[in-house]
């Protein structure tokens, strides 16, 4: 059911609404719209164009809502894989000193980044080159975009979320808006925007009509789909909503990839856990202690080693417990148990939740600064950071047809150069 904000203090804020018609929820949508778009503040730039590292031959990308930096891993790697094949790519993946060697050989050149969570961007200065432009800033305050040739970015999804509370009128719901001022700002050829699968389905499908309206009413033609991560190689059931607009005069269709991983004729099987966490048993690394709630103990919340992981939380008290052991059972309505006891089973690590997201290894987490917070504290900022990625193996699927298309685009680009010059 729909539900809006009521003016009552306390538990209980949010109330079930009467059921809205469409054109009830649209005008609360449009009403939100007019009050986002008043809260961009006229500044001057923290940045100058001298700062925003632009290569002719490479498509520049803007990251928005970057985080720690999953989607652009993902991008660099499918732009790096229409260079030099993916086959060279794997080899050079694994070791950290050999993928620097040679990642600027990738067809996408990111050029700024931007969170507003600290640790985040501390990661992401740890494993992205130093040209990039890291900027923390409250996406609403940003006068003037850098131009880029695409836009990348999850922007945030609690008011989406099928677990959240589910308000047409959220205003965490919104920021979306900010990317499409970017977009009508530099118009970029192409954007890629990731979100829950609860969009779908918010103010009972209004709110992604409106959404995709709005990027098409940008200068896009916009695809979009729901994709699950277990599909291209991920050890996840994740599903997500994937957005990619391409500007309307260029001749480009984006077409989503076909699964390659599943159980039908000619594909891959699914990477299980036992293929992506198996070797670290023994030397998982630091996890998230404690108890658990009520709640977490409501449902079953560990697979087995032959399945892939429910989906990575944004919480390390929240994180799946580890398939080893017994299976938990159900002993009541809501009610489960760890049928071998509590002592023997634990949450997911840290590195075993990086490698269910499809992280290298060699890919570094900022648990801040604080050296004060408690240990669970500071592991918890690395879980939010891991949990509120974009697979990279996704993404790297999801970004496969823009680079194949990008490598033609630039050779064309050059070539059409090469012959004005020749005139």
């Amino acid at each position: 059911m729909v539900q809006i904000k009521i003016d009552e203090r306390g538990r209980g804020k949010f109330k079930p609404a009467p059921e809205l018609n469409k054109e009830e929820v649209k005008q609360i949508l449009m009403e939100k719209i007019r009050n986002e778009r008043e809260t961009v503040i006229e500044s001057t730039n923290d940045f100058s164009n001298d700062e925003i590292k632009h290569k002719n031959n490479k498509m520049n990308v803007v990251s928005l809502f970057s985080g720690c930096g999953g989607l652009d891993l993902g991008f660099e790697l499918a732009g790096l894989d229409a260079i030099i094949g993916k086959d060279n790519t794997e080899a050079i993946l694994t070791n950290k000193d050999n993928f620097n060697k040679k990642r600027n050989q990738s067809i996408f050149h990111t050029v700024y980044a931007n969170d507003i969570f600290d640790e985040a961007l501390q990661t992401y200065s740890l494993n992205f080159p130093s040209q990039v432009y890291k900027h923390k800033k409250d996406i609403r305050k940003i006068h003037e975009f850098p131009i880029g040739n695409i836009v990348i970015g999850g922007f945030p999804c609690p008011g989406f979320s099928e677990a959240g509370p589910r308000l047409v009128d959220d205003e965490r719901n919104f920021l979306y808006l900010h990317f499409i001022r970017c977009l009508i700002q530099t118009q970029p050829e192409i954007f890629i925007g990731e979100n829950v699968k609860g969009m779908l389905t918010l103010g009972k499908g209004e709110v992604f009509r409106q959404i995709r309206q709005d990027f098409e009413a940008a200068g896009y033609k916009v695809e979009a789909q729901l994709v699950n991560a277990r599909d291209y190689g991920v050890p996840q059931n994740r599903e997500r909503v994937i957005l990619v607009g391409v500007r309307n005069d260029l001749d480009f269709k984006y077409t989503f990839p076909d699964p390659t991983h599943g159980e039908g004729e000619g594909l891959i099987p699914y990477t299980t856990l036992k293929d992506a966490i198996g070797d670290l048993e023994q030397d998982p690394g630091p996890y998230f202690t404690g108890s658990y709630s009520t709640i977490f103990m409501s449902r079953n919340r560990k697979k087995r080693w032959d399945e892939q992981s429910f989906t990575i939380q944004a919480s390390g008290r929240q994180a799946p417990i580890h398939p080893g052991g017994s299976p938990m059972i159900k002993t009541g309505k809501d009610k489960w148990i760890f049928s071998d006891g509590e002592e023997h089973n634990r949450r997911l690590s840290i590195k075993e939740i990086a490698r269910i997201q499809t992280f290298p290894d060699w890919f570094e987490f900022s648990q801040g600064k604080n050296l004060k917070m408690s240990k669970n504290g500071r592991l918890d900022k690395v879980y939010k950071q891991i949990g509120n990625a974009v697979p990279v193996l996704l993404a790297r699927a999801i970004a496969k047809p823009i680079a194949d298309w990008a490598v033609r685009y630039i050779e064309e680009k050059e070539t059409s150069y090469q012959m004005k010059l020749h005139l």
